[in-house]
């Protein structure tokens, strides 16, 4: 992966050589369109602004909540409930299959904003079992809040670290509000510090992809960002991605007003470069809005400005089929099209190889098998069909097989008698042979045998 794409004058940004991506990681970077260079071309993502509250006062940042003209962060035009978030969610995915991300990035900090945040994240996990969720955050209660991000499903989260000096950080932020106390100065930068460190090494130890943003601000940080590189990568951050500072006064920030200079692009360029050295460098950051919708680049935030009126939500699954083909074909450049390409689901607990019991089973990673390959598409979250070893809710299990319809095998360590009748009578093969195996190897396996079936039977179309 190269650190940096931007050339200035005799500039160029040297290449980082990492260890190569793992299976799990290259699966959950191909989706997003922020942590893949070539993934922000095909999908789309959506911010959500059900987070009006901030307990951060940054001097380059000024929260506006009915805001249409303005294209930087922690800016909206409306403030959504929860609810209303789901609904649109549904509306935009609907209208936009490429949707592949949800995100809460604002207008304020998604953390400061507890119950809205989890309250958003919740619903839409329980009614869009497929969308992939993420979040940013200045860091300040990420401690407090890693079980429960992990325990949603969250697995890409964006933190924000200018520095890791406490004297800078005292030049860049006013307070921060804390357990019911407000700080400032050199003690502010020490207790935002460390608790961004304490969270970003919780949340990589739990297998969380985090992006690492950083704003460059010429004269204050510019100096320093090599060391947030350097330290956030040794904490297991995945990306680092550094925004020149917006400094408009007509913004009404404290940088702007006073005239804080904004880097030119040598310097942007300067900076990526150094950092890149030990770091992945992002560098078609778009600094989105706190409402973006659509592809980096390309806000349609303004022709989704109205709520959708729903007096009786659509069914969501066919949406749901839909996007997966779309995203197979997008993912295997049109090998998921050709008529022996096949979708099938995996019951697995870290993605890396066939481990768990279907009954017990919180989500389903779905692959498509094809000339491309063993291709991840997305996860399928879902309640367990069983509670205990004993204890399994037949009419949870109908939602489930519905949720599965559009695979042609199942794969898992275990399965019950009971459910494995109801895959056959849908057409769905259980398969357990490979119990333990590592999931390329052993879906690429059966593949083989199933495309062979196939050809006895002469099929008419993909199913990819």
């Amino acid at each position: 992966m190269t650190s940096c794409s931007s050339t200035v004058g005799s500039s160029r940004c040297r290449a980082v050589q990492p260890e190569p991506l793992s299976d799990v990681v290259a699966g959950k970077v191909a989706l997003h369109p922020c942590y893949s260079r070539s993934g922000h071309h095909h999908f789309a993502r959506m911010h959500l602004p059900v987070a009006p509250a901030c307990n951060l006062q940054c001097h380059y940042c000024n929260r506006k909540f009915d805001c249409s003209n303005e294209s930087r962060p922690g800016v909206s035009s409306s403030l959504l409930t929860p609810e209303q978030a789901v609904a649109k969610v549904r509306h935009v995915a609907a209208a936009i299959p490429q949707l592949s991300v949800v995100g809460i990035a604002g207008p304020g900090d998604p953390l400061a904003n507890m119950s809205r945040t989890f309250t958003t994240l919740a619903l839409i996990r329980e009614h869009l079992p497929d969308m992939k969720l993420c979040l940013s955050t200045n860091g300040l209660m990420l401690p407090d809040a890693v079980d429960r991000l992990v325990d949603v499903g969250v697995d890409h989260v964006t933190v924000t670290i200018n520095t890791l000096d406490p004297e800078i950080a005292a030049q860049i932020y006013a307070w921060l509000w804390l357990d019911g106390e407000r700080y400032s100065g050199r003690e502010a930068g020490e207790i935002l510090i460390a608790r961004q460190l304490a969270g970003v090494r919780r949340l990589t130890e739990k297998g969380v992809l985090v992006k690492i943003n950083s704003v460059l601000i010429p004269g204050i940080n510019d100096q320093a960002l090599a060391d947030v590189s350097r330290e956030l990568r040794a904490s297991g951050a995945f990306i680092h991605n550094i925004m020149p500072l917006i400094a408009r006064p007509e913004h009404g920030t404290v940088f702007g007003l006073k005239g804080q200079p904004e880097p030119d692009a040598a310097m942007t360029a300067r900076v990526r470069e150094t950092c890149g050295e030990v770091m992945p460098q992002m560098t078609h950051c778009q600094q989105c809005r706190a409402d973006a919708i659509g592809m980096l680049g390309e806000d349609r935030s303004q022709q989704f400005a109205l709520l959708p009126v729903e007096a009786s939500p659509q069914p969501w699954l066919p949406t749901l089929y839909r996007r997966t083909q779309l995203h197979a074909s997008i993912l295997t450049k049109g090998d998921a099209d050709e008529k022996d390409a096949c979708l099938v689901a995996v019951a697995s607990t870290h993605g890396e190889v066939i481990d768990a019991h279907f009954g017990h089973a919180d989500r389903f990673r779905i692959y498509s098998l094809s000339a491309a390959g063993a291709v991840l598409v997305n996860e399928r979250f879902t309640p367990k069909y069983c509670g205990g070893q004993d204890e399994c809710d037949p009419q949870e299990g109908d939602a489930l097989f519905a949720l599965l319809a559009d695979v042609k095998a199942v794969f898992c360590a275990r399965i019950g008698y009971a459910p494995w009748q109801k895959l056959e009578a849908r057409g769905i093969q259980p398969c357990v042979d490979d119990a333990w195996q590592p999931i390329n190897t052993a879906l690429l396996r059966w593949w083989q045998r199933w495309r062979q079936q196939c050809a006895a039977k002469q099929p008419d179309q993909g199913v990819a």
